[in-house]
């Protein structure tokens, strides 16, 4: 006994989209539920399946009156992918422009910082002075506790607070 399998979503669009390109016409809800087990697809999943199509842009929608028509015809589908195409190569174009001018930038910031002499000797001094720094600002650290403007911060804090 084997149990027959449901078509998948994609599979249930593409036969969907295939009523749609082998009629070439315009379609009520209705008209598609009924058109739908034809193809293999249940009609209680049609009416998600060309939702999911008119979300993606496959299928128009269009209501006229109190009457909602779908419709999708092949050179539609072109449309789209070539516009798709478009905006995809203008993109790349202009990554394309912004890494050369990025590259360009990363030259010059280059220039000048060649590996010299004098610049390693102002390398090392940097250290130096960076060090000495840090040593001198860890002994002010253990003399915060004695600032005259710190303690009389505090003070008028004291008093406030009383």
């Amino acid at each position: 006994m084997s149990k027959k399998r449901g078509l998948s979503l994609e599979e249930k669009r593409e036969k969907i989209l295939q009523i749609f390109y082998d009629s070439q016409d315009f379609f009520l809800l209705k008209e598609l539920e009924k058109s739908g087990p034809k193809k293999g697809v249940i009609s209680q999943s049609v009416k998600d399946v060309v939702q999911s199509l008119v979300d993606d842009d496959l299928v128009s929608k269009d209501k006229i009156g109190t009457s909602v028509y779908f419709w999708s015809l092949p050179s539609c589908a072109g449309n789209q992918l070539r516009s798709v195409y478009r905006k995809l190569d203008s993109d790349l174009q202009s990554s394309k422009k912004r890494h050369a001018e990025l590259i360009d930038q990363c030259d010059e910031l280059k220039k000048g910082r060649e590996e010299s002499d004098e610049r390693e000797t102002a390398l090392a001094e940097l250290k130096t002075i960076e060090m000495k720094y840090n040593e001198l600002k860890d002994e002010m650290g253990k003399y915060a506790d004695n600032d005259p403007a710190a303690f009389q911060a505090m003070s008028k804090e004291i008093y406030i607070l009383v």
